[in-house]
């Protein structure tokens, strides 16, 4: 069974979400308290953690940001304000993805599972691909270890998928529809920004990596590209 952290207040939510859960092969453990729940979050347990944005004593994101200081555990991010900036400074911050609540516990399933697969240490590739270079960029899939003209990346499990599916179509334009589906899992929609804020983190650490500049490009209205020095800059269409 795989072990779930769920740190959120709501005592009555926990209940229902640990039988259903485990009636999908899931152990929980639940923490109501933002700071148990990153002292139980950091001992490395757990294959992913849900973790609530209102939480007494420290708060989600604060749970998270000090998470992320070492840990790359998966974070899946609960939000009852429905506000567009509580989820783009969770997605920021590092979150692997988000649910609003109220959801339905069916959604809830989906998007862990999707997680997880993306988190799996060794993950099934389709295309038997196991270790990519492009441009100055190393990413071997086995070890789950990236880097960028010798500099080491930090990636979540999202960013690291996400270079994966740019680095295997080097300067090819990839949609964010094409993306969303095979990184993200799940069917695209087009008022769902979570892809675009993790193109941006990504695009943040191989600059800072390497100074490498705007290596990966938006195509306004379509998607985004890995650039090659070697494709003219005709060829790489507009910059948004």
């Amino acid at each position: 069974m795989e072990s779930v952290l769920l740190v959120d207040d709501d005592i009555e939510l926990c209940s229902m979400l640990e039988d259903y859960l485990a009636r999908h092969g899931f152990a929980v453990t639940t923490e109501h308290n933002g700071e148990l729940g990153l002292h139980r979050a950091l001992t490395g347990e757990y294959a992913m953690v849900l973790l609530d944005v209102m939480l007494p004593g420290l708060d989600g994101f604060e749970v998270l940001r000090r998470l992320r200081t070492s840990s790359q555990v998966s974070v899946l991010l609960l939000t009852a304000r429905g506000e567009d900036i509580d989820r783009i400074v969770g997605l920021e911050i590092g979150a692997d993805d988000y649910l609003p609540k109220p959801f339905n516990p069916r959604e809830l399933l989906a998007r862990i599972r999707a997680i997880l697969r993306r988190s799996a240490t060794v993950k099934p590739s389709r295309t038997g691909i196991k270790h990519l270079s492009v441009a100055g960029i190393e990413l071997d899939s086995g070890s789950r270890t990236a880097s960028c003209n010798g500099a080491e990346l930090d990636l979540t499990n999202v960013e690291f998928e996400l270079l994966g599916a740019l680095m295997q179509a080097p300067g090819q334009i990839l949609t964010r529809e094409h993306l969303t589906e095979s990184v993200l899992d799940r069917r695209f929609n087009p008022f769902d920004r979570s892809l675009d804020m993790h193109v941006s983190r990504l695009r943040r650490k191989l600059d800072e990596a390497a100074r490498l500049g705007d290596q990966i490009k938006t195509i306004r209205s379509v998607g985004y590209q890995l650039a090659l020095p070697s494709v003219p800059a005709s060829q790489l269409g507009r910059e948004m």
